[in-house]
């Protein structure tokens, strides 16, 4: 069966980095450990990618993070929208339908704050999630509509926002802008419910 790439190397990639990054960072730096904030699990493995980004030891600026979470909700936001019109089942279609709105609607609060803040939100040296992206996308759409396609956007959909919901939580010990960790913090319950809402279908699909 034909699948498509997964991206969430390049996440998992970027969580790597923060991580790194937070380890060097006194103790006043240390993550929030609200509920809503815990780390999520790790993501399973996925195949090794040649075009996965390759971590550097720069240290992540908020501009950084700020792109990552851009990248991630652009991209999620797309493949709902594709969901919605590819997906069989109506419980695929509902969630793309779900993903292309709120992670629009996170993207969107994103931007808002970059632009108050005046940052020039910019990925890191070596990543390459847009074209990692594009190569999914176009995956995607190449794959036929079907029950196999259903699940492989479901499987895809947990994968994936099991890695955001760990970069998500690790951005939080390196960002240096107050109001940029309360925006992690706020779209936190909403990334986790998605999670949840994946699992749940994937389990009625049989994985």
């Amino acid at each position: 069966m034909f699948k498509p790439r997964l991206h969430a190397p390049a996440l998992l990639a970027s969580a790597m980095v923060i991580a790194a990054v937070g380890c060097k960072k006194s103790d006043k730096a240390a993550v929030d450990t609200t509920a809503a904030m815990a780390p999520a699990a790790a993501a399973p493995a996925a195949p090794a990618s040649s075009t996965s980004a390759t971590p550097t030891n720069a240290p992540l600026t908020d501009a950084n993070i700020a792109a990552i979470l851009d990248q991630a909700n652009m991209s999620d936001s797309a493949r709902g929208a594709l969901a919605e019109t590819k997906g069989t089942s109506t419980d695929v279609k509902n969630f793309g339908k779900l993903m292309m709105g709120e992670h629009h609607a996170l993207r969107k609060a994103g931007q808002n704050l970059v632009k108050k803040l005046n940052m020039t939100p910019t990925l890191p040296p070596g990543d390459n999630s847009e074209e990692q992206a594009k190569a999914e996308m176009d995956s995607l759409t190449a794959m036929p509509k079907g029950a196999a396609w259903d699940k492989a956007y479901i499987d895809f959909e947990v994968t994936y926002h099991e890695a955001v919901l760990s970069t998500a939580t690790k951005a939080l010990g390196v960002a240096q802008n107050q109001e940029l960790k309360n925006l992690i913090k706020t779209a936190a319950p909403t990334l986790q419910h998605h999670l949840d809402r994946a699992k749940a279908i994937q389990k009625k699909q049989g994985a």
